[in-house]
C-alpha cells in the first residue's frame, strides 16, 4: 500500500506508517518485518528512504536489526516513569501491576572506597554495606541492582532481604529519603550483567547512578541500577524558566 498522501517528507510517513502496523498489530512485538525489498514496494518507496525510516526507528527503539538476520519489532516498555518522580525499583513494578520479587546474589561489608569517601563525605575508616540483587517482576528478571549504605546508619539489626531498601531505611533506621542525584548512562551488552538479566546480544540497558539523599541532605544510599532498556522507559518534563 503506497503511504504517499501528503506531503512531509517520505521517510517521516514511512515511520508513521510502520508505527500504525506495529499499533495496530499487523507487526506483534518480536516478529520479523518483511524484508526491505518487500517494504519498500508495499509502500511504494525507495530502499534508500525506506533505510532512513528504519535507521530513525532504530534509535527510537522501536525495532531491532540483527545483522544477516532482518528486522524485528522492539518490545515496548512494561515501566515508564517521569526521571524526576523518586520511586524504588519496587514502587514501579507494582504501579505496572506486577509482583516485585528479588534474587540475591551477594551481600557483604567493607571498608571505603576513594568514591564512597566522597559520596558519603565519610572517614576512609568507614565501613560500608553492599548489597548485590536482581530484581523480578512476575519472576522475570528486568533490573540489576548494586546498592551501598554506610553501616553507621543502619540498625543493629535488619532484614536485608527485605524488597524495598527505601522502606527498610525509612521503617528500620527512621531515614527518609527525600530526593536523589542521578546519572544516566545507555550502554550495550555487558558481560556480566546482561546473561544475568537474560538480555538478548542486540538489547541495551539503562545505568542509573544515583545518591540518594535524606531531608538533612545526608548521602545516605548509593546505587548502580541496570534496567532492560526493552521493559523501561525513563522520560523528563522540563519547563520553561
Amino acid at each position: 500500500m503506497s503511504i504517499k498522501s501528503d506531503n512531509r517528507h517520505l521517510y517521516l510517513q514511512v515511520i508513521d506508517k510502520i508505527k500504525e502496523d506495529i499499533d495496530s498489530g499487523t507487526y506483534k512485538e518480536k516478529e520479523k518485518l518483511p524484508s526491505e525489498f518487500e517494504l519498500s514496494k508495499s509502500l511504494g518507496v525507495s530502499r534508500a528512504t525506506l533505510r532512513e525510516a528504519l535507521r530513525i526507528l532504530e534509535e527510537e527503539n522501536v525495532i531491532i536489526r540483527r545483522h544477516g538476520v532482518g528486522t524485528f519489532v522492539n518490545s515496548k516498555p512494561r515501566f515508564t516513569s517521569g526521571i524526576e518522580q523518586l520511586d524504588s525499583v519496587t514502587g514501579m513494578i507494582e504501579k505496572a501491576n506486577l509482583t516485585p520479587g528479588t534474587i540475591f546474589l551477594s551481600s557483604s561489608i567493607t571498608g571505603a572506597t576513594e568514591d564512597d569517601v566522597k559520596g558519603f563525605r565519610c572517614e576512609i575508616e568507614e565501613e560500608i554495606f553492599q548489597l548485590e540483587r536482581v530484581r523480578t517482576a512476575n519472576c522475570e528478571p528486568v533490573v540489576y541492582c548494586l546498592d551501598k549504605i554506610p553501616t553507621y546508619i543502619l540498625p543493629e539489626t535488619f532484614d536485608h532481604e527485605q524488597e524495598s531498601l527505601f522502606k527498610l531505611l525509612e521503617e528500620k533506621a527512621n531515614i527518609y529519603i527525600s530526593y536523589a542525584v542521578t546519572h544516566i548512562d545507555p550502554i550495550g551488552y555487558h558481560e556480566k550483567i546482561s546473561p544475568i538479566l537474560q538480555c538478548d546480544p542486540e538489547t541495551s540497558l539503562l545505568l542509573l547512578k544515583q545518591m540518594h539523599f535524606d531531608a538533612q541532605d545526608r548521602p545516605v544510599l548509593y546505587s548502580l541500577n541496570y534496567f532492560r532498556a526493552d521493559h523501561f522507559s525513563f522520560h523528563v518534563v522540563r519547563k520553561r524558566l
